[in-house]
């Protein structure tokens, strides 16, 4: 892609609005524009580094042996009418009436649609286990939007359910998902903690949170210095960590992500059932897995940046490298530029060429602070020379090379074969 075929309002000066660091650069760096409070527009490049962290969250999904849908964000009221939680949702859950006279909820969440959906289809334990999972829009009208799409009324989620006919299959897929959110996190670039939780008005008895520490976070937990367990704030009485009896540390933190085992909350309260292997009904076992995906970019941000900007994880990098021509009027500085971009997509490496006719200075910050991974840099001394300089984002380290090793330097870094200081 050309810069000046995209859609890339950058910012030079901090907005007033922005509260925490990732809602300063997503804005000043073009990723997003609110609309209206905890509503907020992705840009161009903010929608390719959330897909990225999709693609990311489907691989590991299917790994799992989940299959992918999408259920309906409308959702007729009498569903959480039936499970009890429309008194427990509150003024959180936008409600209104259609033309019809129907009463309709924009969906918070989706535990009541899925239950009735699987109910419909699945009658024998031998139609078990099935486990199903969404990448969709939530609404909930929060009654204080804050920190940009950390906490808004319009956000991404990834929820995924499990239905089992017993205990052990349910064990079973909560500890698949525990481990594919830790190589989800993983590969999102985050230092992370997994800790017991509640679990709230989701319901069920065992619950585990995902927290990213962050300055800007909303929540506090305990955190082991030395070994990293983590444990819930609210266990005050606990000052040492049960794993090695270091001082616990109170750490400021973004939840990314929570699962629950939900038992038969809702396969009983909306006739969920099954025929065991005797003919007898029983309720289906269900587990729920979500991650907030939208939270998820900021919070990657929150941990990744440095003064100049953002510093993008390779496998999220909007591109996965920047060309940058120091002088668009040089008909031989714009063909190297040319030629590099059409050799590194024929590696399938997705590239942003700045083709604009802007100083030098202007391309350098504009590029540290989209914080994309790699940035080339092409100059009149370097064509001179037959060579390219690199600058890895993270770390600004700078590489001279022969111009005929660019390609087998970058895919060396697509190839995660170049270590970083």
């Amino acid at each position: 892609m050309f810069w000046t075929k995209t859609f890339l309002p950058t910012l030079r000066e901090v907005p007033q609005e922005a509260e925490s660091v990732s809602h300063q650069l997503m804005l000043r760096a073009g990723l997003v524009r609110m609309l209206m409070a905890g509503v907020y527009s992705y840009l161009p490049l903010g929608y390719k580094a959330l897909c990225n962290i999709q693609e990311i969250i489907r691989q590991e999904m299917n790994s799992c042996g989940a299959s992918e849908l999408l259920l309906p964000a409308l959702q007729p009221k009498d569903l959480w009418v039936r499970s009890g939680r429309d008194e427990v949702m509150g003024e959180v859950m936008i409600r209104f009436v259609d033309r019809r006279g129907r009463n309709v909820c924009l969906g918070p969440t989706h535990e009541e649609v899925i239950t009735e959906l699987v109910k419909s289809h699945v009658s024998s334990y031998k139609q078990l286990p099935v486990v199903l999972y969404q990448i969709q829009t939530k609404f909930r009208d929060e009654i204080r939007p804050r920190f940009g799409v950390v906490r808004a009324c319009e956000f991404i989620m990834k929820d995924a359910y499990s239905f089992d006919k017993d205990e052990a299959g349910l064990e079973k897929n909560y500890d698949a998902m525990h481990a594919a959110y830790r190589r989800i996190f993983s590969r999102c670039g985050l230092d992370f903690i997994s800790i017991e939780a509640d679990p709230g008005v989701m319901g069920g008895n065992v619950s585990h949170e995902f927290m990213v520490p962050a300055e800007s976070g909303e929540d506090v937990v305990f955190r082991c210095p030395s070994c990293g367990k983590g444990a819930p704030f609210a266990e005050g009485a606990e000052k040492q960590c049960p794993q090695c009896s270091a001082p616990f540390k109170k750490v400021n933190c973004v939840e990314i992500g929570h699962i629950f085992k939900l038992g038969t909350k809702y396969s009983k309260s909306l006739g969920a059932q099954f025929a065991d292997s005797q003919g007898a009904q029983q309720p289906i076992i269900m587990g729920c897995y979500g991650i907030g995906v939208s939270r998820l970019l900021a919070a990657v941000i929150e941990q990744n940046h440095d003064k100049d900007g953002i510093i993008w994880p390779l496998e999220i990098s909007p591109y996965k490298a920047i060309i940058l021509p120091l002088d668009v009027t040089d008909g031989g500085i714009m063909n190297e530029a040319q030629r590099i971009y059409q050799e590194l997509g024929s590696l399938g490496a997705d590239v942003l060429l700045d083709d604009r006719d802007e100083r030098a200075g202007v391309k350098f910050k504009d590029a540290d602070l989209l914080g994309i991974a790699m940035q080339i840099i092409i100059g009149r001394e370097s064509l001179k020379n037959s060579q390219v300089e690199l600058k890895v984002r993270k770390g600004h380290k700078k590489v001279i090379l022969p111009r005929q090793e660019l390609c087998a330097y970058v895919k060396g870094e697509l190839n995660g074969q170049i270590c970083h200081e």
